[in-house]
């Protein structure tokens, strides 16, 4: 009986955190339906109405906002309880869930992931790759990996790639037939293959920079992607000129199938790192992936 109670009372908790049942039910692993099914379970036990709902949104009652209070320091209580017996293990283990776009996966963990594997075989993780930055604390994570200059002033954040280089890139058949720019707004009379990371958001706006002065351009073509690789194989098939990280776009470069565009002008950027809050207690399986992929990137 009690243990059905700290499960409904966990999943109150998400809905309240998260400001929604979709949001609530993703970070508990169950479907929104489920999730409103619980909510109504645990009010009909307690007696007492917890959430105000409405078609977009949920708020707290007064009782739900106290409710909300008293059980996040118990649960913090078990999750801190629990963590001083894991402690005590002579490896780490437990699960550690990691929030990681698919570049920085393809960069950053999946070339260490059997090492890692074999050097703690008692760690699960539960990786997501998500394109979209999403607060870790609200959605339940371990561990974020982002770009350096997207980091959160309340963050630890632990590098764990090299700094990353921009590039734009044409085919031999494009510079053949329309010549390369010699200069960013050049880039004005060209046909460039866009990237936007969310379907609603704006096209990205290229950026360079040249003896420390940087330059932001808006470009112009006929399509836009959301995967950048996908705009590098348009640019590969002569139809305009792409943009992406230039350890990605070498291989091409080297085999004759791309020609590096405006290289003087390629930005610089910090690279990967994994991040968490600073108030946030550590785990020692999250430590011990944290400090895995820090001594790899040294």
């Amino acid at each position: 009986m009690r243990s059905d109670l700290i499960r409904d009372y966990d999943a109150f908790l998400c809905v309240a955190e998260a400001g929604s049942f979709v949001g609530g039910a993703r970070a508990l692993g169950v479907s929104a339906s489920a999730m409103s099914a619980i909510i109504r379970r645990l009010e009909a036990r307690v007696g007492v109405q917890l959430l105000h709902r409405t078609t977009r949104s949920v708020s707290l009652t007064n009782q739900g906002s106290a409710l909300k209070s008293r059980l996040q320091g118990a649960f913090d209580e078990i999750d801190a309880a629990t963590q001083d017996l894991l402690e005590h293990r002579q490896s780490p283990a437990g699960t550690v869930r990691i929030v990681i776009s698919r570049d920085a996966y393809d960069d950053v963990i999946a070339p260490c992931l059997a090492d890692l594997h074999m050097t703690y075989p008692q760690i699960l993780l539960d990786i997501h790759l998500e394109e979209v930055c999403v607060d870790i604390v609200n959605e339940r994570y371990d561990l974020g990996f982002r770009l350096g200059e997207y980091l959160h002033p309340d963050t630890v954040a632990v590098p764990v790639g090299p700094d990353l280089r921009q590039l734009a890139v044409a085919s031999p058949s494009y510079a053949a037939a329309h010549g390369l720019p010699s200069h960013p707004q050049d880039l004005a009379h060209h046909a460039c293959l866009n990237w936007r990371k969310q379907a609603d958001g704006e096209p990205y706006a290229w950026e360079f920079e040249k003896d420390g002065t940087p330059l932001s351009i808006t470009v112009q073509g006929p399509m836009i992607f959301n995967d950048r690789s996908a705009a590098v194989r348009a640019a590969m098939d002569g139809i305009g000129i792409a943009m992406w990280l230039e350890h990605r776009l070498q291989p091409m470069i080297d085999d004759g199938v791309l020609l590096p565009v405006l290289k003087e002008w390629g930005p610089r950027h910090r690279g990967v790192f994994a991040y968490y809050y600073r108030n946030r207690h550590m785990s020692p399986a999250t430590r011990a992936v944290v400090e895995f992929l820090r001594r790899r990137a040294e």
